[in-house]
């Protein structure tokens, strides 16, 4: 998705048509909306990592793979 997030952004910077990009791109937003629905319907509470915690999460993992799972349970709930 952030794939396609730049590649509209770079067809506007050059002044191209991206209406099928940016429908895609459209689609991809709704089946994610779509599927937290779905997980909040299911129960879901947690709070979700936004994109920088993620960012920081996975690469703590890389650098200590044996905290894996306690990083994990503390990450999945956002102060």
């Amino acid at each position: 998705m952030i794939d396609l997030e730049a590649s509209v952004r770079d067809l506007l910077n050059r002044d191209r048509d991206c209406s099928e990009s940016a429908l895609r791109l459209l689609g991809l937003r709704q089946d994610v909306k779509q599927l937290i629905t779905d997980w909040k319907a299911a129960g879901g509470g947690d709070l979700l990592l936004n994109s920088g915690e993620w960012v920081s999460h996975r690469a703590n993992i890389k650098n200590d793979p044996k905290q894996n799972g306690h990083k994990a349970a503390r990450m999945a709930v956002r102060r």
